[in-house]
């Protein structure tokens, strides 16, 4: 009975083990069913070439076990790599190998939360191929303003970043993103060392901007009353 049922299943083409194994959610399993023969190892390999989202939140994770799965998966669009309580951890060498992948310039939502093993060194080299990137979520890491002037400068589709406790961010990242990307539409700068003007003078840049947590309270028709004083050398 056991050799049958193992025949039936030699007999599925690679596509339809592709299918399947793209239901998985599990990186356990998928190195378990990758490793049972060549066949599935294809299945799972044309799985991942499926995928528009990776989430490795919640997994112990290094930079070559991250690097290797990304590398798959050509149509990603959404790549989460948040620390968690299993410390998912990757290193400036591990996101200059992302950023090698075929996906980079598909992806349009990053998430390094809590990455604190990552420097601009590796950020910059991330966010430089990564040209369709809409939301990136840098809280809680300790970057400085020169990843946000080379994400001004490589990813004009912009639309969110969280920078909470990015306490190496200061005004001149902030005037130099928020001019640079005219799409940008939120910021979270929760726990930054950042005045209040600086935020006034940002939403005199970008009216529509919004600026959280919500305990920032900007009205925007009273900005002019404020004595602001605006960054202009910012080319």
């Amino acid at each position: 009975m056991g050799d049958d049922a193992d025949a039936e299943i030699d007999r599925l083409p690679v596509d339809l083990l592709s299918h399947i194994f793209l239901l998985l959610s599990s990186f356990t399993d998928l190195a378990q069913a990758s490793s049972v023969c060549r066949k599935w190892r294809q299945g799972v390999t044309q799985s991942l070439a499926r995928k528009e989202r990776l989430s490795f939140s919640g997994w112990k994770m290094d930079d070559d076990s991250i690097a290797r799965l990304v590398a798959h998966a050509y149509i990603l669009e959404d790549l989460d790599i948040s620390r968690s309580r299993w410390d998912c951890q990757i290193s400036d060498d591990g996101l200059y190998r992302i950023s090698l992948a075929k996906c980079i310039s598909n992806l349009k939502s990053i998430s390094l939360w809590g990455i604190t093993g990552i420097t601009d060194k590796g950020v910059i080299q991330l966010v430089l191929r990564a040209t369709s990137l809409q939301h990136l979520n840098v809280g809680g890491t300790f970057i400085t303003d020169e990843s946000l002037f080379a994400l001004a400068n490589s990813c004009p589709h912009l639309k969110t970043i969280v920078l909470w406790s990015c306490r190496h961010v200061t005004e001149s990242g902030l005037f130099y993103l928020v001019k640079k990307c005219c799409k940008l539409e939120s910021i979270n700068v929760w726990g930054m060392k950042v005045p209040l003007d600086c935020f006034i003078s940002l939403v005199t840049i970008s009216p529509a901007l919004q600026i959280k947590p919500g305990a920032v309270h900007i009205n925007v028709k009273a900005v002019s009353l404020w004595p602001i004083h605006l960054v202009t050398n910012l080319s």
